[in-house]
């Protein structure tokens, strides 16, 4: 059985002009990838748009800030697989509605309602998650699927649970469940503020950690002054590995030169800590 949550939150749809859902992604630490429902596979970059149909895979080390355009934000930890299943989004005289099914097939996700800003929205999502099905009404939720268990955080709000059939309520803020995937599921109980801690970490882009980021001023030169064949194939080992590289092209005298660059690093820390992974993983 899937994890389901339902997001409802704002002023009563009034239906009316539907128009194309907007899930983008905001920031990156690579390597991670968007894997396209036509079947086509690239980097995951900021400002990419995705669809229905598209897979977001991250890497070890990796995260994912994904925006939606009413304000939520889905957050994305190491190792995960998050599906965006179906989208759809339509504007009303009341504001926003948006409806579909996302779906976490490992790793650790949060997902936080107005973290962009409190607009006006009804929110109808499914996300699914393992054995676990959480009804939310408008709240900030962490949750983490592995072959072993899965949990559910709930950080702020009120959540209408059912796990095996059984329906039960989490009333209580800063409390947690886990369901073993063999056996029955533990009581719901407080979350200790250490604990909360450091599975919010796992979601959380840190300062200087490498982060790409979608008004990011900073760039790496991963190669210089080649031709063109040096720079197809440099660009597409890096893409391949997950890294969002970019070809520049630019006249020396008589000949076309090529650059091999990763931009829209968040600072130069953060430009340092990218050159230091690429080293590391002998793709510089």
């Amino acid at each position: 059985m899937l994890m389901r949550i339902v997001v409802v939150l704002g002023l009563v749809l009034s239906a009316l002009n539907a128009v194309a859902a907007t899930l983008s992604v905001e920031a990156v630490v690579s390597p991670a990838w968007v894997e396209r429902g036509t079947g086509s596979r690239e980097p995951l970059t900021p400002g990419l748009a995705l669809r229905s149909g598209d897979r977001v895979i991250t890497g070890g080390g990796a995260r994912a800030l994904l925006r939606m355009s009413e304000g939520s934000a889905v957050k994305l930890g190491e190792n995960a697989t998050f599906g965006v299943d179906r989208l759809d989004e339509k504007n009303t005289g009341a504001g926003r509605a948006v409806s579909g099914a996302l779906s976490v097939a490992q790793g650790a996700f949060r997902f936080t309602t107005r973290f962009f800003g409190n607009q006006r929205s009804r929110r109808d999502l499914d996300i699914r998650v393992a054995t676990v099905t959480a009804g939310i009404r408008g709240t900030d939720l962490w949750g983490k699927g592995s072959a072993e268990r899965d949990i559910v955080c709930l950080i702020e709000g009120k959540i209408e649970v059912e796990h095996r059939g059984e329906k039960f309520a989490m009333n209580e803020p800063l409390s947690f469940l886990i369901a073993p995937r063999e056996g029955p599921r533990l009581p719901v109980a407080p979350v200790p503020e250490a604990q909360l801690k450091e599975w919010a970490a796992e979601t959380e882009i840190a300062p200087a950690s490498g982060a790409s980021r979608r008004d990011g001023k900073h760039r790496i030169a991963v190669a210089s002054n080649i031709d063109a064949a040096a720079a197809k194939e440099a660009a597409s080992r890096l893409r391949s590995a997950g890294y969002p590289a970019a070809v520049r092209a630019y006249r020396s005298g008589e000949v076309l030169r090529y650059d091999v660059n990763i931009s829209g690093l968040a600072s130069a820390e953060d430009a340092a800590k990218m050159e230091g992974a690429l080293r590391t993983a002998g793709l510089l």
